[in-house]
């Protein structure tokens, strides 16, 4: 890895990414005020980090340490309630968003499990739960289906940036070809993620199985 300094930018990224992410979701999915809007948007952007904290036993977590985390998450939640009106005419921007918070966060995850000493394959693991972890936890609170769950890639990208990370970290990659690599690796998820966007990939499922069909057709 190129250094904590690079990995603290990209994990401030990822948050103000998600909590766009989050708010812009609240508006869409849920009648909720000044209050939900922020809130989901604080959530969505610090959940993940959260529970990677508490099971590498750091606590308490990063987002409530340093005070730019909680800032940085609500400042994009309110930019969000002053100008979702307008952002929501932007339709992929959500999932734009959602695919940029889960490659950074993936990536400074695992990041964070190699500096408390967690080994390659848990490392990887929490740095899946960081990328998925707050939008999970949003989904629940607004009564979807989580993203993770429902099709798509997702979890996958999370661990294919994950594990570059984790590789490049073992192999002593700092850069490749100039860029630090995690950002190659960030960059790497979010490709595959926005990829199975476009082109509607979804995560392999069992041969029997199908994508169920709208409610009342069983």
């Amino acid at each position: 890895m190129s250094g904590p300094s690079v990995l603290f930018v990209l994990d401030l990224a990822g948050t103000f990414a998600f909590a766009l992410n989050g708010a812009l979701t609240a508006l869409r999915a849920a009648r909720v005020d000044i209050v939900g809007v922020v809130t989901l948007g604080m959530i969505t952007a610090v959940g993940g980090g959260a529970i990677r904290d508490v099971l590498l036993g750091a606590v308490p977590p990063a987002a409530f340490m340093d005070w730019r985390y909680l800032t940085v998450a609500a400042g994009g939640g309110l930019i969000v309630f002053w100008l979702g009106s307008r952002l929501e005419r932007f339709s992929g921007a959500i999932d734009v968003l959602d695919a940029a918070g889960l490659a950074l966060f993936a990536v400074t995850g695992a990041g964070k499990a190699l500096e408390f000493g967690a080994g390659p394959v848990q490392a990887i693991i929490l740095g899946a739960i960081t990328g998925v972890g707050g939008g999970t936890v949003r989904d629940v609170l607004v009564q979807r289906v989580p993203s993770v769950l429902s099709g798509g890639l997702y979890a996958i990208p999370a661990l294919v940036g994950a594990a570059l990370l984790v590789a490049a970290d073992h192999g002593g990659v700092d850069a490749v070809l100039g860029v630090p690599a995690a950002l190659c690796a960030a960059a790497v998820c979010f490709l595959i993620r926005v990829a199975g966007l476009r082109f509607g990939w979804d995560a392999p499922r069992p041969p029997s199985s199908g994508r169920p069909g709208p409610p009342g057709d069983n």
